[in-house]
C-alpha cells in the first residue's frame, strides 16, 4: 500500500499512466483490426443473397413441397370426387359466359315476325293466293285447289273433307267471290288446325314424397330433324318466361351433340349434364339430369336423346328405356317429337312408331320455312290425335316460336 502512494505521489507517476494507456488502446485496435477480415467477409456474402433468394426455390421446394403435401389431401379428394361425378356434372358456367348470357326474344314479338316469314315463304299459302285471286272459280279452279292441297300434304281424307264442307258453304252463300271464297276456306282450315286443341307445354313442378320434382321434357327424332338445336331454342324460350332450365345431353353417340347443346346453354345461361365417356349409357345421362334438376332446384329438365331411325328396333327400345328411367323420379311432364316439315307424308310414318314407343305429347315442327310443306300440321295432328306446340322457321335462334293456329292459317290464306 505505501508503495502505491509512493508511486502515485512521484512526478513521474502521470507519464507512465499515459503510456499504459496509450498501449492498451494500441492493443485494442490491434484486436480489432486482427477480428475486421472476418467481418469484411459477410458482406460479399451478402451481395450473393439477391440471386440466393432467387435460388431458394430449391431449398423452398422442399418446404413448399410438404405444405403441398398436406394441402393435396383435401383436394385430391375434392376432385376424386369430381371426376366421379363429371360424367354429369353440369359445367359450371364460367365469369364469362354469365357476363355474354343473351336476352332472348319475347314471345310475341318472335310471333309477329314469324308470321310473316311464313306468309312469304310458304308453299301452301302462295298456291291459293294465286288460285283465289283470278276472279270467278270455275270447275277447274277447283280442282286445282283440291291438288294444291294434297301437294302440300294436308292428307286424303283432310282434303275432301275441306272441300266438301268449303263448295257446301259456297253454294249456300250463293257467292264465287274470290274474297269471300277466301274467308270461307279459312273458316275450314282453322277448323281442321284445330284452335281448341291443348297447346300448352306442361311445365308443373311436382312434389313426390315431400321432394320437388321439375317438369321433365324428353326430346327424340330421327337424325337430322334439327332435334338438338330445337332443344336449345326451347330453352330459350323458357328461359325468357323466367324460368330456371337444366339440359340434359343424352345423346352420347354423336361427339359433337353435348358441345352443340353447350353452347345453346352458355348463351342463355343454362348449364347441360353431360358424359365425359364418349358411347355412354344415354339413360344413365338422363336419370342423373333429372336428378340434378331435383338437387338445384331448377323448374324444367329437358333431355336431348341421339336421332335414330324408327325402323331400327333396339334403338327405338333403348328410347323407351330412358324414358322409363326417368320415370323413377315422376312421369315425363312431355315428350316432344321433332319433325322435319319437309319429309312429308314420311314425317309421318316417323311419327306413328315414335308416339307407339315414347308417348309422344306434341310435335316441334322444325324447317317450316322454305320448301316445306304447311299442310302437314293438319296431318301428323289427325294421324296421332296430339296437337304441334311448336313451329321453327329459321336458323336464327329466336326463329322458334309456339304454333297459333290462327296465326298460321292467317299466314296461308293472307
Amino acid at each position: 500500500m505505501q508503495a502505491l502512494m509512493d508511486f502515485v505521489h512521484n512526478p513521474v507517476a502521470p507519464i507512465i499512466l499515459v503510456g499504459v494507456i496509450v498501449v492498451l488502446v494500441g492493443a485494442i485496435l490491434a484486436i480489432a483490426r486482427s477480428h475486421k477480415p472476418k467481418d469484411a467477409q459477410l458482406p460479399p456474402a451478402t451481395p450473393t443473397q439477391p440471386p440466393a433468394e432467387a435460388a431458394p426455390e430449391e431449398p423452398r421446394e422442399s418446404e413448399a413441397g410438404e405444405a403441398e403435401q398436406i394441402r393435396a389431401g383435401p383436394l385430391a379428394g375434392e376432385e376424386a370426387d369430381a371426376e366421379g361425378e363429371a360424367s354429369v356434372e353440369p359445367a359450371s358456367a364460367s365469369e364469362e359466359p354469365v357476363q355474354e348470357v343473351e336476352i332472348p326474344e319475347s314471345i310475341p314479338s318472335r310471333m309477329g315476325r314469324l308470321r310473316a316469314r311464313l306468309a312469304r315463304s310458304g308453299a301452301l299459302g302462295k298456291s291459293l293466293l294465286s288460285l283465289l285471286s283470278r276472279g270467278d272459280l270455275s270447275a277447274t279452279d277447283w280442282e286445282e285447289i283440291e291438288d294444291s292441297l294434297l301437294i302440300a300434304d294436308l292428307g286424303l281424307d283432310a282434303t275432301e273433307e275441306l272441300m266438301e264442307a268449303l263448295r257446301t258453304r259456297v253454294k249456300v252463300e250463293n257467292t264465287s267471290d274470290p274474297q269471300v271464297v277466301r274467308a270461307l276456306l279459312r273458316e275450314e282450315l282453322l277448323k281442321l288446325v284445330g284452335p281448341d286443341m291443348d297447346r300448352s307445354v306442361n311445365l308443373d313442378v311436382r312434389e313426390v314424397d315431400a321432394v320437388r320434382v321439375p317438369a321433365t321434357i324428353l326430346m327424340v327424332g330421327v337424325n337430322g330433324t334439327g332435334k338438338t338445336t330445337t332443344t336449345g331454342k326451347m330453352a330459350r324460350i323458357f328461359r325468357a318466361e323466367g324460368h330456371e332450365v337444366l339440359l340434359g345431353a343424352a345423346d352420347t353417340f354423336r361427339a359433337a351433340a353435348a358441345e352443340q347443346l353447350e353452347t345453346w346453354g352458355s348463351r342463355v345461361g343454362v348449364d347441360v349434364v353431360r358424359s365425359e365417356r364418349e358411347g355412354a349409357d344415354p339413360a344413365s345421362v338422363a336419370f342423373e339430369s333429372v336428378e340434378e334438376g331435383i338437387r338445384r332446384g331448377c323448374d324444367i329438365v329437358m333431355v336431348d336423346t341421339a336421332g335414330r331411325l324408327q325402323t331400327k328396333s333396339a334403338l327405338m327400345d333403348e328410347l323407351g328405356k330412358v324414358k322409363r328411367v326417368m320415370e323413377k323420379h315422376a312421369p315425363v311432364s312431355e315428350v316432344l317429337l321433332v319433325l322435319d316439315a319437309t319429309t312429308g307424308q314420311n314425317g309421318l310414318r316417323q311419327a306413328e312408331v315414335f308416339a307407339e314407343v315414347a308417348g309422344v305429347t306434341g310435335i316441334v315442327l322444325s324447317k317450316l320455312d322454305g320448301s316445306a310443306k304447311g299442310g302437314i300440321v293438319v296431318s301428323v295432328q289427325r294421324t296421332l290425335g296430339v296437337p304441334v306446340k311448336f313451329v321453327g322457321l329459321g336458323e336464327g335462334p329466336d326463329d322458334l316460336a309456339p304454333f297459333d293456329p290462327t296465326s298460321f292459317v292467317d299466314a296461308i290464306v293472307g
